[in-house]
């Protein structure tokens, strides 16, 4: 059989269109940059583009062979539908993108009535030859309502095309000319359709159109994970450069300096505690992944053996940590001792008592440092007070996790970290739950 040139150019547009949906529908799944909601939107999106264009070829298969009767009107009647969807998810999008609700949205609610309209012409289309039909020789023909049916998708298309150029201000640069490489083409396309039949054209101008607006969010969001991995490494090193006081490490080594005279066991003692915790303050450095909470206590007992070798009687510390199978950002346990050490501690008060405690929460993890020490004064805004707040922002960049300080009753503060079970942001290739 001799396949008509008309229908040979369409099928390759089509098969063209299908490769396409499919490579977006394969990126939108396994790219891990995109955020939960821009991850699924996609999915679904392409998912729908993938069908659509199948569709649209198992049709135009339909049209050559003439036995394929009974499949080919359920294949035009899907080729129909999925256009009228696509759009409709793309004013989805656009209202996400404006933080505007569905419900109270005017365009949603004309874009729902206009598309329940052309639901029901479609669905017309199976017992009435008013919108298109198919004749003795298995061609297509248009009703006389045919520009009607198209005409209802066309305002679709236009009314989300003059909401991007009317709430231009509220989205970003790339992201509205995004909406205007999506939008334009169709529009013209449909244009034309009303008086000439372009379904190829149709598919690869619609499945164009998603994969350059997908293009330009993703980059926008590889952007966007960039800059908070750039933040990141910057707070990552803000919070070494306070860690590695100078006055600590030569306080430590002249404390080791008269210990080896006036006590070398504990001169040895003090230098292995010592090493172990530059060893894993150097090794905090490296790391940009989530680490086991037993690492991190590790690296605060060593802080704490050295401390306590200084201060003698006037540091206690105590531990109740039955719970320590989660994972956490590297020097966030750690710091949040050494700041209650250095705000606390009073030498002409009582000791400073250090309590450690871990435990589980109904969705995650939680560790709670408590001292008796000098009341936190939230608006001071010294180093140790910049190392809470460079923590703070740490853990809520590398796994949605959450920081509270308040008062203890009696005089003190309680400083209460939160590590959830999951996130909608996490450090890539590590994970915040239980290991």
């Amino acid at each position: 059989m001799k396949i008509p040139l008309t229908l040979q150019i369409d099928l390759i547009l089509i098969g063209a269109a299908l490769m396409l949906a499919l490579l977006g529908l394969g990126v939108a799944v396994i790219m891990p940059s995109l955020d939960r909601w821009n991850k699924r939107f996609f999915t679904v999106y392409f998912f729908s583009l993938s069908l659509y264009v199948g569709f649209s070829l198992a049709e135009l298969i339909g049209f050559i062979y003439p036995e394929m009767m009974l499949p080919l009107l359920i294949f035009m009647y899907f080729d129909s539908l999925f256009p009228s969807v696509l759009v409709s998810l793309m004013t989805i999008y656009l209202l996400h993108c404006y933080g505007e609700s569905l419900l109270r949205s005017t365009l949603f609610r004309l874009v729902a009535v206009l598309w329940l309209l052309f639901f029901i012409m479609l669905d017309m289309t199976l017992f009435t030859k008013l919108f298109y039909y198919i004749s003795s020789e298995n061609q297509l023909l248009r009703g006389p309502l045919y520009p009607l049916m198209v005409g209802v998708l066309y305002v679709i298309i236009i009314l989300n095309l003059i909401s991007v150029i009317r709430h231009r201000s509220k989205l970003s640069k790339r992201y509205y000319l995004a909406f205007l490489t999506g939008l334009l083409p169709m529009a013209i396309i449909m244009s034309i359709h009303f008086y000439v039949s372009v379904f190829g054209l149709i598919a690869i101008t619609i499945v164009l159109g998603g994969l350059s607006m997908f293009s330009i969010i993703l980059s926008d969001q590889i952007g966007q994970y960039m800059r908070q991995q750039s933040d990141i490494a910057h707070q990552h090193a803000n919070i070494m450069v306070l860690q590695m006081r100078p006055h600590f490490i030569y306080n430590t080594m002249m404390s080791i300096y008269y210990l080896c005279k006036q006590n070398p066991d504990l001169a040895q003692q003090v230098t292995l505690d010592f090493t172990a915790y530059l060893r894993r303050n150097f090794t905090a450095i490296a790391s940009i992944e989530l680490i086991p909470f037993t690492e991190e206590l590790e690296h605060t007992r060593a802080y704490l053996a050295v401390e306590q070798a200084q201060y003698n009687d006037m540091l206690v510390v105590d531990y109740d940590t039955p719970f320590t199978r989660f994972r956490l950002p590297p020097l966030t346990l750690q710091p949040l001792v050494e700041n209650a050490v250095k705000h606390g501690m009073d030498q002409d008060s009582d000791p400073l008592h250090i309590l450690i405690r871990t435990g589980r929460t109904g969705s995650g993890s939680e560790i709670i440092v408590e001292n008796n020490g000098t009341d936190f004064e939230p608006a001071n805004d010294n180093e140790p007070h910049i190392a809470l707040k460079n923590i703070q922002q740490r853990i809520q960049m590398m796994c949605r996790g959450t920081m509270t300080i308040e008062p203890r009753e009696g005089g003190g503060t309680i400083v209460t970290v939160t590590i959830p079970d999951s996130g909608a942001k996490k450090h890539p290739g590590t994970i915040c739950p239980e290991v």
